[in-house]
This record gives structure tokens, C-alpha cells and sequence, in this order.
């Protein structure tokens, strides 16, 4: 989502680091390409004005024109600054007696369906028992995307047709409280636009089972809508949270800079995906590292550590230092890696000069890549792939038919596996000592 604004940063903080000593000036230069950007990304004019006022200020301080590199010295302060515009991390506010409620709201086509779904797997995954209810009788189809979600999650869906809303969300809490389940996650009614009787129902749903969290579900690619949306509904419900969904979209991404500093509603989760995995805690320093090109490693490690089996990922690694890893182990890491998410949204983590490269390749074409590597290996029969050297002329000619692409592609991998063994055999010979030369 930050692309745009990522590549207008990184060219006005290159243009600094041009300089040895920053004047008054270079800071000024710098301070109206760093406003424009913002504006460009769609972030609210009036935070845009206080960013950059108080950047200036201290862009023209003493801890920059006494620093030894002053360009980094400001690039620093953009950094923090971004964080505290941000706002600080606010977790989910889970005390009290059970079920702790949590009632998601806001307006149709945000993703409250999904986003109930991806909170229902998130919180499972923490240890808590979930029970979704579904409370949204006027959208078609809507109970029935709920309780599909549900089925793939196996986490239970309470439904009940023809009951008003705030009456089956107050059985819906008597029948969480009476089963034992931790949290009651409602997925309630939305509108188009806000209306009176929206609110009206959501107040009394609010009244009937009072709630620990209600969190506004917000399409970030709305833009500035999204802020004008959230004061809508802070205005008649006592919102404690928002979530952020499709920040993977390709808007600006104002929204999700502007948002906490407008509304002074925290943000809670961000949804990165489509897939009921991608759901991630909000971080501002995270989010300000990726937004200003520094990559998020914590965040790839963590996709990692969801995506990858421990124990299997070790004995992988053993296998690949030894170089006698097959095309088997090959395609296994391939499924595992996809499974982290879109190639395009872990090229955006990556940090300093390997983010840089990285975010120079095309996201399509990589996935594209994978997509046909992983084709060609599977065209494959077991015997083959855990002995590549069975693969002549014909059986590279019923594997290229078999996965839809030419003898060149099948070639051109294996040409890539083979100098890849011999690469790890060689890292294990010196010791690892190559190992920095890749990485540098």
C-alpha cells in the first residue's frame, strides 16, 4: 500500500545524505518534498502540517547540525516522529469476567465478515475458546459466509433467523457464558452509508450485552473516507479500537497515518490479505520502518515462525548445507514460503539494501516464478524429484507438457538447483565464511 509514498521518501532522504552538513535550507527543501509526498498518499492535511512542523523544529536543531551524520540524524527523526503520529500499540482489553464480547462494526463491504473470521483465528491461536455469532439478518448470504468461515476454522457460529439482533446477541452471550467459551466474537449489521438506524441498533445491541471491545472495521482504501467514517460511528458508539483491512491494496495509505491522530481511536489490527492468516497485531514502528523502506524483519520472522513447521525447517537446513537437498525439499520450502503471504508483501519487509533490490523486482513476476517452478516440480513423479539426475531429454519433454510451460523452463530450474547444491556445498566447505558476501 505505501509503495508510492516509500519511493518519494527514500529519494528526498538520498538527496540528503548528498550532503555533509545539512543548512537551514536543505532541511526546508527537504521538509516540502516530505509534505508532498504525505499529501499525495492522501494523509490528512491538518496532520500533514503538524508532521512537518515539528520535524522541521527539530531538523534544525542542535542534535542535527552537532550530529557526525546529519542526514541520518533526520531520517531518525522522521522515523520517530512518524511513530508518535501513529500512536502508541493497544492491545485487546480481554479481563473481566466470561465471555469477554467483542463486537465488530461498520459499514457494508469494509470486511467485518472476514475480519470476525481472522480475529476468531488469531484469538485461538492465543488459547482462547471462540464462539462467532452472527448478527447480521438483512445482508444475503451473510450468516451463511460466517458459518462457512466458522466450518474452516472449526470455531462454532451461533445463528438464529428471524431474531432482532440485540435479542440474539444477548442468548448468543447466555449460550457462551452456559458452553464455557472465552470470547464471543458479533459480526453485526452494516450500511452503505451511516444512517440513524444503524446507530440506533448498534446502541442497543451496546446496551443488551455491553461489550469490552468494539472495534470499527475500516477499508483502508478508502482514504480520507475512512477518518470521516470512523468520527461517524465515535460519535454514537463507544468505539475502542479500529481494524484497518486491505492495507495490501494499492491506495495511497493515508488513512492508516491519519486515522489515530484524527479520531484518537487506537488501532488495533491491521489486515493484510485476503486469507484468514493475514491478520497482524498493529505495530507503529513496524509500520514506520516499512512505510519509510527500512523492511520489518520482526514481522517476517513471525510469518516465518506461523508458516513454517520447526522441526521440518531444521532438518531442511541440514539437508541444504549438506547440498544433497532433492526437488522434493525444494517444492516442500516453496509451500511453506507461500504460505507467508504474497511474494510482493514480503519483498516490502525486507530491509536496508536487500529491500532495496528486492523492491525492484516486479512482485507479479516473482509469484509468476514460483507459481511455474512449483507446476514443474509437481509435473514430476516421486522418484524423479528425489533423483534429478533421471531427467533426460523425454522425461523433461513430458514434465514441460505436463506443467503447461517449455523444455527451457524445465532447463533453466534445473540449471538453478544444480549451481544452488553446489553453492551450499561450497558454504560448508569454507566454513560459511561466504555467507557474509551475500547478505552484504
Amino acid at each position: 500500500m505505501f509503495e508510492n509514498l516509500t519511493e518519494r521518501l527514500n529519494k528526498v532522504f538520498t538527496q540528503l545524505r548528498r550532503r555533509g552538513k545539512l543548512s537551514e535550507a536543505d532541511v526546508d527543501a527537504a521538509m516540502r518534498e516530505v509534505r508532498l509526498a504525505l499529501l499525495e498518499a492522501d494523509v490528512h492535511y491538518s496532520v500533514v502540517k503538524d508532521f512537518i512542523a515539528r520535524v522541521r523544529q527539530r531538523g534544525i536543531g542542535a542534535e542535527v547540525s552537532r550530529a557526525l551524520n546529519p542526514a541520518q540524524q533526520v531520517i531518525k527523526i522522521v522515523n520517530e516522529e512518524l511513530i508518535a503520529t501513529l500512536g502508541q500499540p493497544d492491545r485487546l482489553n480481554l479481563t473481566g469476567p466470561k465471555p469477554r464480547i467483542i463486537m465488530l462494526v461498520g459499514l457494508q463491504g469494509s470486511g467485518k465478515t472476514t475480519a470476525a473470521g481472522k480475529l476468531a483465528r488469531f484469538l485461538r491461536s492465543q488459547g482462547e475458546r471462540v464462539l462467532l455469532v452472527a448478527a447480521d439478518p438483512y445482508r444475503p448470504a451473510a450468516v451463511q459466509q460466517l458459518e462457512t468461515i466458522g466450518k474452516r476454522l472449526d470455531v462454532p457460529v451461533h445463528a438464529e433467523p428471524g431474531i432482532a439482533p440485540p435479542e440474539l446477541s444477548a442468548r448468543a452471550r447466555e449460550k457462551a457464558h452456559i458452553g464455557g467459551f472465552s470470547v464471543l466474537i458479533l459480526d453485526t449489521a452494516g450500511r452503505s452509508q451511516l444512517d440513524d438506524a444503524l446507530m440506533n441498533e448498534l446502541q442497543a445491541i451496546t446496551r443488551r450485552i455491553d461489550p469490552c471491545e468494539v472495534l470499527l472495521v475500516v477499508d483502508a482504501m478508502t482514504g480520507q473516507e475512512a477518518v470521516n467514517i470512523a468520527e461517524g460511528f465515535r460519535q454514537s458508539v463507544p468505539l475502542t479500537g479500529l481494524m484497518l483491512t486491505k492495507m495490501d491494496g494499492d491506495a495511497r495509505g493515508g488513512a492508516a497515518i491519519s486515522i489515530r491522530a484524527v479520531t484518537s481511536v487506537p488501532i488495533k489490527f491491521l489486515g493484510t490479505g485476503e486469507s484468514l492468516e493475514a491478520l497482524e497485531a498493529y505495530d507503529p514502528g513496524r509500520l514506520s520502518s516499512r512505510i519509510l523502506g527500512m523492511g520489518d524483519m520482526l514481522g517476517l520472522i513471525e510469518r516465518a515462525e506461523a508458516a513454517f513447521d520447526e522441526k521440518a525447517a531444521r532438518e531442511q537446513a541440514e539437508k541444504m548445507m549438506s547440498g544433497e537437498f532433492t526437488l522434493q525439499d525444494f517444492a516442500d520450502q516453496l509451500r511453506q514460503m507461500r504460505r507467508m503471504g504474497p511474494i510482493g508483501q514480503l519483498l516490502e519487509m525486507m530491509p536496508g539494501g536487500m529491500g532495496q533490490m528486492a523492491r525492484s523486482i516486479d512482485p507479479r513476476d516473482a509469484e509468476q516464478q514460483l507459481k511455474m517452478t512449483e507446476a514443474i516440480i509437481n509435473s514430476m513423479t516421486p522418484v524423479e524429484r528425489r533423483n534429478p539426475k533421471l531427467l533426460n531429454a523425454s522425461r523433461r519433454r513430458r514434465i514441460a507438457l505436463g506443467s503447461g510451460t517449455v523444455v527451457q523452463d524445465v532447463n533453466r530450474l534445473m540449471k538453478q538447483y544444480q549451481e544452488a547444491q553446489r553453492l551450499f556445498k561450497t558454504l560448508r566447505k569454507s566454513g560459511m565464511r561466504g555467507m557474509p558476501r551475500l547478505f552484504g
